[in-house]
């Protein structure tokens, strides 16, 4: 018996095929305090030392950071807005699929 392969009404977005590299994580702002004693960061209020830009992601079950300068912030945020889109259309195709599915079989 062979399945027929359902239409799922209008296909991905084209923009897909144009994506050059994604990177996966998350890339945040943070400030930190250090650990100097006497230093402003300790202060009432605090004045905290950054921002400092962490691209965090996940490896072998393992969380990595690693600290990106503005510059390479800047030239590889295009390669996160990507990853986040095709994480968004992979979700998309999920529900598409499991709709389809259901349909189907009840």
């Amino acid at each position: 018996m062979t399945t027929r392969r359902p239409s799922f009404g209008a296909p991905l977005p084209a923009a897909l095929n144009d994506a050059d590299y994604a990177l996966p994580g998350t890339l945040a702002r943070r400030y930190m305090r250090c650990g100097k004693t006497n230093c402003r960061c300790k202060a009432d209020p605090p004045v905290l030392h950054g921002p400092y830009l962490h691209w965090t992601r996940t490896v072998a079950g393992k969380t990595v950071t690693r600290t990106l300068t503005q510059e390479q912030a800047n030239r590889y945020q295009p390669w996160f807005d990507n990853a986040r889109r095709l994480r968004e259309l992979t979700t998309e195709l999920e529900a598409r699929s499991l709709r389809v599915f259901l349909d189907a079989e009840g």
